[in-house]
């Protein structure tokens, strides 16, 4: 049977570690199953924060993959701010390893002004030209972005505006919605050109998604139209072969990127008082917190006594994480203290779900992902402040832990899966191709 091909445009692909690989990664995986055969554009020689092998296992077999080489300003950041690769890597404006400098101030701000929409806008020229040839003699039906980075999107809208074909523009992020997007210090005329290039892209698109209702309502507001939610979902396979340890600690986890504009101070310090009151809980408890983490939130661990009960084992593979997720007596999922964190969704939160186990949010009240989890039975949402609530949570399921207490019941939660996502997707594929 003849299948539809989709050219999928993105930065981030094996070996690239982290979160933000998945999406696209998850989308060729599963295309297939509705009639879409993924064609593949990356980078050639990107500079990931993040390296993980094991992604390589989820790169469907005989799928054509094209790479052309990009140009990154991350090595000359590196010479002229003295820091070791791993940390000019890491997003300046989320997550600092020190009180910031005047040289990361001036990198955000030359990221912001002159490297519009990203980073990686000096993939935008070479990228066109290059698919361009490939489109002359390769029939696509049909072309997906992801952004951000948002080069990615630029890509797609000039290819789709060249060559008449079909363009649906998937954001992990919004663009000039982002919470930190005032983080960079732009200028007027720069501002002027982020929102030209997101206007074009809106015209230019015959079809958006967006990880979140709330984003998806947002990007209406400011003229994206035909916009619907692609959530981030769990995919079954990832937990077939992770293994239940048991331990007799109390884990309370996070694993990803844990920036300054999430450090939940107010709950470290419920951590510390109930370390005070109760031995056994002190004696018990295991805080784990894998990946990049903002020096704030270090200072806050040391200010609420936690140093003996914290563990960092810094960046690990995404079968790490996943162990460490199934094997926590509670996740965390702080969400960013940020205009629009109502909308924010992280990736992580599916997989949690799946998990099965209790995740503690942080985040404002209504949030989409505060629906989700009672919809789901799956965790709660706090406010940052609300101290009282989160103890009681806490001391609630360290009650269950200590006691062998058998956990709560959560809701059928297989309309979040990878699969179901990507089945919407193909079919918003179908409408703008048969359109």
């Amino acid at each position: 049977m003849y299948k539809k091909k989709v050219l999928i445009i993105t930065y981030y692909w094996p070996p690239s570690g982290a979160i933000g690989v998945h999406r696209c990664l998850k989308f060729a995986k599963y295309l297939r199953n509705f009639g879409y055969e993924p064609v593949v554009y990356t980078a050639k020689n990107a500079q990931y924060p993040y390296f993980d092998d094991s992604n390589f296992k989820h790169i469907p077999e005989g799928i054509t993959v094209l790479k052309h080489k990009i140009l990154e300003p991350f090595n000359f950041f590196k010479i002229i701010s003295g820091r070791r690769k791993e940390t000019a890597l890491t997003n300046p404006v989320q997550v600092r390893d020190k009180k910031q400098k005047f040289i990361d101030k001036l990198a955000i701000l030359i990221r912001g002004n002159f490297f519009i929409p990203d980073a990686r806008a000096l993939w935008i020229k070479p990228s066109v030209k290059y698919l361009s040839k490939y489109l002359r003699n390769n029939k696509i039906d049909a072309i997906i972005s992801d952004g951000p980075p948002h080069t990615n999107t630029v890509i797609a809208c000039r290819l789709s505006k060249k060559f008449n074909i079909p363009w649906l523009a998937d954001f992990q992020d919004p663009w000039t919605q982002v919470d930190y997007y005032n983080d960079f210090m732009l200028t007027k005329i720069a501002d002027r050109k982020h929102k030209k290039m997101e206007h074009e892209a809106f015209k230019i698109a015959k079809k958006i998604t967006i990880a979140s209702p709330t984003w998806s309502k947002n990007l209406e507001t400011i003229g994206a139209k035909n916009v619907d939610v692609i959530y981030w979902g769990y995919d079954e396979d990832d937990f077939k072969e992770l293994k239940h340890i048991k331990t007799n600690k109390f884990i309370i986890s996070h694993a990803g990127m844990l920036g300054h504009d999430r450090n939940p101070n107010i709950f470290f310090k419920v951590l510390n008082d109930l370390t005070k009151e109760n031995i056994k809980f002190a004696n018990s408890l295991k805080i784990v917190f894998a990946g990049a983490i903002d020096y704030s939130v270090k200072e806050d661990i040391i200010k609420n006594n936690l140093q003996k009960n914290i563990e960092y084992p810094g960046n690990i593979s995404r079968d790490k994480a996943l162990e460490l997720t199934l094997n926590s007596n509670i996740l965390l999922l702080p969400l960013n203290k940020a205009d629009n964190a109502k909308g924010r969704v992280p990736g992580k939160l599916f997989e949690q779900m799946r998990s099965k186990n209790p995740i503690l949010c942080l985040g404002p009240d209504g949030s989409d992902v505060s629906n989700i989890l009672t919809k789901t039975n799956t965790g709660k949402s706090f406010e940052y402040s609300d101290y009282n609530n989160i103890r009681d949570y806490i001391h609630n399921l360290f009650d269950i832990f200590i006691n062998n207490k058998k956990n709560r019941k959560i809701n059928d939660i297989s309309e979040y899966s990878v699969k179901k996502q990507v089945e919407k997707l193909a079919n918003y594929l179908n409408e703008i191709v048969e359109n």
